[in-house]
């Protein structure tokens, strides 16, 4: 937990102030190396053609990233940010290999300006959006220079009535920044900042894992209902953040604490974070 065992409260007040967090080296060389040759194996299913590949529900598809899932260093800040009622909610893949001609590809090679979330967009009030859900991005390639495929961002566009002039990611907007890192670090943000994945007109390919994390009462993207596969073996905290709490779908909005382990981790009261809980 090294790059996260700083004050959860510091950290907490920077991302609410900012809307991202960009912590350095969560994971260990090893892992990165692990998670990789998952990787490899999962591209190897795929057509061996494509210049991009978004995969979701990528827990699914090895262990190696199912890991993830519970991972040590990165949930008592999603705890300290969501409150402890919470489930994975997103599993994605990106993967962008140098494209300098900007050829089209069945699988967006780019992503414009944009809001995460459904259509229509969640409520707003005042032109705000709240926090519904948070993603973690695990930069698995070297992405420690603009410019290959990164992910752009306005700071504090989360907490503001704002939308740009231009949703062309290739138009360049006033405090955008893009967010460079190297493997193994994470990158932090809530599905109502502004982002955008950039083009990739480097010699790198840009690999990228996001898990996102909701209040357990949302409805995830990967599934319906968990697999068998996820479950067998699953500890009674990877159990609570794969939905699974209670037969009872009313315990899922006023969960008894025996339902919800992740309860250990959180230092606060939840009515207090500002988020949906």
């Amino acid at each position: 937990m090294s790059a996260v065992s700083n004050d959860l409260q510091s950290l907490s007040e920077q991302f609410h102030e900012q809307g991202y967090l960009l912590l350095r080296n969560v994971l260990s060389p090893e892992k990165v190396e692990r998670l990789n040759a998952a990787i490899d194996e999962i591209l190897a299913q795929e057509p061996q053609d494509a210049l991009a590949y978004n995969i979701y529900n990528s827990v699914e598809r090895h262990d190696e990233i199912a890991s993830l899932i519970d991972e040590p260093a990165l949930l008592p800040l999603m705890v300290q940010l969501l409150g402890y009622n919470i489930q994975l909610h997103i599993s994605h893949l990106t993967i962008r290999k140098p494209n300098p001609q900007d050829a089209k590809t069945a699988t967006q090679s780019f992503i414009n300006w944009h809001q995460d979330g459904p259509h229509p967009q969640f409520p707003a009030i005042g032109g705000v959006t709240s926090t519904y859900y948070i993603k973690t991005c695990y930069i698995l390639s070297d992405m420690s220079q603009p410019d290959r495929g990164n992910t752009k961002i306005i700071p504090g566009s989360h907490n503001k009535p704002f939308r740009p002039d231009s949703q062309n990611v290739d138009d360049k907007l006033h405090n955008e920044i893009q967010i460079c890192g190297s493997p193994g670090d994470v990158f932090v943000f809530p599905q109502n900042l502004w982002h955008a994945g950039a083009p990739n007109r480097s010699e790198f390919t840009r690999r990228q894992l996001f898990l996102g994390y909701s209040p357990i009462w949302m409805r995830p993207i990967d599934y319906h209902t968990v697999s068998d596969k996820l479950l067998r073996d699953a500890s009674p905290v990877r159990r609570q953040l794969l939905g699974v709490i209670d037969d009872n779908p009313f315990k899922y909005y006023v969960p008894d604490a025996s339902m919800v382990p992740l309860k250990q981790y959180f230092a606060g009261d939840a009515g207090k974070s500002g988020y949906a809980q």
